[in-house]
């Protein structure tokens, strides 16, 4: 228990009677479990450092995964741009989270928020943000877009992409609908892909512009990310940056692009499950002149003090903008696949990647299917595009390959954990069902 925390056995969950301060772990750095530190360090080291290899990966990293598709008998998981593998560490780590809460009930706290210091600590790490408190945790990142939304007094003026996720295309539209905002989409070219010169264009004339760094759909890279951002900021404008089909898959260096806002989650590529999402700011809106109705009790400064000063008193930095009671068990949660995305680091994930998708689609090729991606300015999936994509993902899911489809568009996206094997098959299928 911290010395600021009330004694064994007092009521201490938040609402509780008892008075209490947030742990000194809550700006910092917080030690993981340490079984699931060390066992992804170690497995990671024994691979030796240089480019990922297929031997090493079986070898020293497939026992990490040892309960999920994994083996001859599983199906071909091409679906990893969809929901991440989880590592067996995941299950230990949500289990010690509930642990906490059995046998301390609301002293768990403590470890709680220590806990949720370190998701948003090793979040900020994988993004080069300047600190961690630029880290907001949230439960998605649609909730991220709403309190960026929700910080204008005035009607804003908002860009977007066509290409934006569902979860973040359907909110702006409601904004909209409601008065809330002015909504202006920038359109895709015939082939679904957005042009640098008409993104620059459109940004001139905003307040708010929202855009992926990624598009979900095609996998393309926003081409001239920097240089949007930079021509927003010049007509006076803030950007928020989509980074969940980049996080964990891309370098990703936030303070180097100067995005304002940034939303994402560990759904997918950082191997978190739903739930444990987050919202970035620059610093340059942590100095108390930002603010937005999508807060609670926890943004205030001595939130265990209940107190009620008049107006508000906020707790510095990001801290100011975290809501109600927390969702703890996200934080544990995530916390493996966070650890093991650092361990192995983005740079060689992204190579190896990159090797993989580029055989994919030669071994698709040979089978008659053209597909797109493995070039650095798409992410981490390859794209078929057919007007039968649904009905080609519903048979290669009876044929035992796993992918998805979106409109007229197959997404495959393998894994470090995906082999050569696997992928010969899933392409030798894919061409049965395409050339028949």
């Amino acid at each position: 228990m911290s010395a600021d925390g009330p004694p064994q056995g007092a009521n201490s969950a938040p609402g509780g009677a008892a008075q209490r301060r947030m742990p000194q772990a809550w700006g910092d750095h917080t030690n993981p479990r340490a079984d699931t530190a060390a066992a992804i360090a170690a497995a990671i080291a024994a691979m030796g450092p240089g480019p990922l290899t297929e031997e090493g990966i079986e070898r020293h990293v497939a026992p990490l995964f040892s309960r999920v598709l994994i083996g001859p008998d599983r199906p071909i998981y091409l679906a990893n741009h969809s929901l991440g593998r989880p590592l067996d560490a995941t299950a230990a780590d949500v289990a010690e989270a509930i642990g906490l809460w059995q046998s301390q009930l609301g002293n768990a706290w403590d470890a709680w928020l220590a806990e949720i210091a370190g998701y948003r600590a090793r979040l900020a790490a994988l993004m080069h943000a300047p600190r961690a408190d630029c880290i907001v945790p949230k439960t998605s990142a649609g909730q991220g877009l709403r309190a960026i939304l929700n910080s204008y007094d005035r009607v804003p003026r908002v860009v977007a992409t066509r290409g934006e996720f569902d979860s973040i295309d359907v909110i702006l539209r409601q904004y909209a609908r409601r008065g809330r905002i002015e909504l202006r989409f920038v359109e895709a070219g015939t082939d679904g892909m957005f042009d640098a010169a008409e993104l620059l264009s459109a940004v001139r004339d905003a307040d708010l512009v929202v855009v992926s760094q990624v598009l979900f759909n095609t996998g393309q890279v926003l081409p001239g990310l920097p240089a949007l951002i930079a021509a927003a900021h010049a007509g006076g404008a803030r950007v928020l940056v989509d980074v969940y089909h980049s996080l964990g898959v891309l370098p990703v260096d936030i303070a180097s692009l100067d995005a304002d806002f940034a939303i994402g989650g560990s759904y997918k590529y950082l191997r978190g499950g739903p739930g444990a999402g987050f919202m970035y700011l620059h610093p340059r809106h942590l100095d108390g002149g930002f603010g937005t109705l999508d807060i609670g009790w926890f943004a205030k400064k001595a939130p265990f003090d209940y107190v009620r000063p008049d107006p508000p008193e906020f707790g510095a930095g990001g801290d100011a903008l975290l809501e109600s009671t927390p969702p703890v068990l996200t934080c544990y949660q995530a916390r493996a696949g966070q650890l093991f995305t650092a361990a192995v680091g983005v740079a060689r994930l992204r190579e190896y990647s990159l090797t993989q998708l580029r055989t994919l689609i030669g071994l698709l090729g040979k089978h008659g299917v053209r597909a797109e991606g493995g070039s650095e300015d798409r992410g981490a999936f390859v794209v078929v595009r057919s007007d039968k994509a649904r009905a080609w993902a519903g048979e290669l899911e009876r044929r035992g390959v796993i992918v998805d489809s979106r409109g007229s568009i197959l997404r495959l996206c393998p894994d470090l954990l995906t082999t050569q094997a696997e992928l010969a098959d899933a392409a030798k299928r894919l061409g049965e069902i395409a050339t028949r």
